[in-house]
């Protein structure tokens, strides 16, 4: 799944996002709208994780989309 299909796709996937990291919100949700680096930016802040492991599970999590 490209960048252009998760971000036509946000509103589905916001769910599957809020599931995976609970301590996003809706409105961290609502900005990111597919953008992938803003998305690593918040699980920074919101889960207190370093800069690699954010964009690492970031890109994991696109991984799992792709294979469904």
């Amino acid at each position: 799944m490209n960048q252009d299909t998760i971000q036509g796709q946000w509103k589905q996937l916001s769910g599957q996002i809020k599931q995976h990291w609970g301590k996003l919100t809706d409105d961290d949700l609502k900005v990111a709208q597919g953008n992938s680096e803003y998305l690593s930016g918040r699980l920074q802040e919101r889960y207190g994780m370093a800069r690699d492991e954010a964009e690492k599970q970031v890109k994991e999590f696109e991984k799992k989309l792709r294979h469904h």
